[in-house]
């Protein structure tokens, strides 16, 4: 399974981006799919939570083997490199391993 995500790039804040990762698999065989995001030194994070309430929105088109993670009203903390990940297995956790499949990661760069 390969996923190719893509849509980063640069807004000012207040702006938005839709970012789509599409997969090589019919995503009925993926059953879980998730976005995280990851700065330089950091561990990587699942975009999910109060930092990303009301503002970000998760959706999967399976007649498009796509998600897509529709981010408004950017902030420079959202600055960094998100990726997508998916699983056939339930999702224990948020930790990044639950998810066996990743994609190559997205740049969005929000400036102030």
């Amino acid at each position: 399974v390969q996923l190719q995500a893509s849509g980063g790039g640069l807004v000012q804040a207040g702006g938005s981006l839709r970012l789509s990762c599409v997969s090589s698999k019919n995503t009925f065989d993926i059953n879980y799919m998730a976005w995280y995001r990851q700065a330089p030194g950091t561990a990587r994070e699942l975009v999910a939570g109060d930092a990303v309430k009301g503002r970000f929105t998760f959706s999967r088109d399976n007649t498009k083997n796509t998600v897509y993670l529709q981010m408004n009203s950017l902030k420079p903390e959202d600055t960094t490199v998100y990726y997508c990940a998916g699983g056939r297995r339930p999702i224990a956790s948020d930790a990044p391993d639950e998810y066996a499949y990743w994609g190559q990661g997205t740049q969005v760069t929000v400036s102030s």
